[in-house]
């Protein structure tokens, strides 16, 4: 093991804290946004990540020559930790916004969505249903604090609000193609923070306005890497970490395949059910909150089309004969060389759809376009791909944070977590700087 080396540096009020050497275990954005907050706080930090290229589900690869997100990202009016972030790294001129639309695919047709007057030409519900389903999407905006509905199941919160006709129609389909069996399980909180950051992200009730990097994500990642790297901090791609390394109950450093490296402290930023594996000594009650935490997998198609499949940014779907939940046009808020379009199915990482094979996977998906705009053809597809993630999507319940293991755990110098403690937020790259900052933070605490 690396001799261990501590200096003194000097606190802003003064009081005298020790240089830390810390370990960052995962490089997607909320890693990243934590070693750049250790350096500004004077640690000396090392990010270990397991896969050949940082970013984890923002990782850009290239599509027929488009580098493009292997999943969707886009920015909202509030994400203001993401707009602090862009400030301090010289990017927000880097920042793009477009008026965008939505569409909801019903029977067969596709709608408009997303603003007052589509809901009243939408065929199937009656004036009442429309109203109630109104109202309640208004006053989500609206509303500020989300503690009174942290101990409600969404589906009965839902239902109440905007009655079973809209439900059923509305709401239930979507839920079900993308939580299955946990959807009567989903916290009310986490369902209001959907509609209340979209719904705030508005230029007005007509118009729906979002955000994105030139660049993509890749052009955030790639600054934090090079202001990293210019600070003196490590990224170290293709290289996982096995263990982490105690002693006395104390952190000391990681175990990597080519040997065991000195740290005072660990940050592990990856999924929260890898950490039992890295730590075998983490105590049995953590171990069972961990177990007993659900999430759902996804796997996602990304097309590159050479005509548009709508003018629409997001589609919901609730056809029968189509069992995903929604596209996502991406080219329809960043332009690009063509027209990308991502698919995702989430699913318990046992259902078949999740086991298919690549080329099945696009197949089906490519009839789902089809079935949206009959006007595509075969050598639209300029190319496909499918891209997957175990944990992808956290299942929050009611009472979700006090599900969670403390994020400063009772072994000394090891900070977790991941997507599940953005609650009642969803997951968003402004989130993961957010907490990948705070992570940061609690090594000084």
């Amino acid at each position: 093991m690396t001799e261990r080396h501590t200096t003194e540096r000097r606190a802003s009020t003064g009081t005298p804290r020790p240089e830390r050497k810390v370990a960052v275990i995962g490089a997607g954005p909320m890693g990243l946004a934590a070693a750049y907050q250790l350096l500004q706080d004077g640690h000396r930090v090392h990010v270990y990540e397991a896969s050949p290229a940082i970013g984890g589900m923002s990782t850009t690869f290239e599509l027929a020559g488009t580098p493009i997100e292997r999943f969707y990202h886009f920015i909202c009016v509030h994400d203001r930790p993401m707009f602090d972030l862009l400030k301090e790294l010289d990017l927000e001129d880097r920042l793009h916004w477009e008026t965008t639309r939505m569409g909801f695919f019903l029977d067969g047709k596709l709608h408009e969505w997303g603003n007052p007057l589509a809901l009243l030409r939408l065929p199937g519900l009656g004036p009442v249903s429309k109203l109630r389903y109104g109202l309640h999407a208004y006053l989500c905006t609206r509303w500020r604090h989300w503690r009174n509905l942290d101990q409600q199941q969404a589906a009965p919160w839902l239902r109440r609000w905007v009655g079973q006709r809209a439900y059923d129609r509305l709401w239930k389909p979507l839920l079900e193609l993308k939580f299955h069996h946990h959807t009567e399980e989903l916290s009310a909180a986490w369902i209001w923070n959907r509609i209340h950051r979209l719904g705030r992200s508005r230029k007005n009730l007509m118009q729906e306005r979002l955000g994105y990097l030139e660049g993509g994500s890749a052009t955030l990642l790639q600054a934090l890497h090079e202001h990293i790297r210019a600070a003196g901090g490590h990224v170290l791609p293709g290289h996982p970490v096995d263990r982490v390394h105690l002693q006395d109950g104390m952190v000391k450093g990681v175990k990597l395949h080519a040997g065991t490296y000195a740290h005072d402290a660990v940050i592990s930023t990856v999924p929260l059910r890898r950490v039992p594996d890295m730590v075998p000594a983490l105590p049995q009650t953590d171990r069972n909150r961990i177990h007993a935490l659900k999430s759902l997998a996804v796997a996602c198609v990304v097309f590159k089309l050479k005509r548009p499949v709508s003018d629409k940014f997001w589609i919901n779907i609730n056809d029968r004969s189509v069992d995903l939940p929604g596209i996502v046009e991406y080219t329809n808020l960043r332009p690009l060389d063509a027209h990308i379009v991502y698919a995702p199915y989430y699913l318990p990482a046992g259902h078949p759809t999740y086991q298919e094979d690549d080329n099945t996977l696009i197949e089906r998906t490519w009839e789902h376009l089809r079935r949206i705009n009959s006007a595509l053809r075969p050598d639209d597809m300029i190319a496909a791909e499918v891209s997957r993630y175990r944990h992808a999507q956290p299942v929050c319940r009611p009472g979700h944070l006090a599900d969670l293991p403390p994020a400063n755990s009772s072994i000394e110098g090891l900070y977790m977590a991941d997507t599940a403690y953005y609650y009642p937020e969803d997951r968003g790259i402004a989130e993961s700087v957010r907490l990948g900052r705070q992570l940061a933070r609690m090594v000084d605490a």
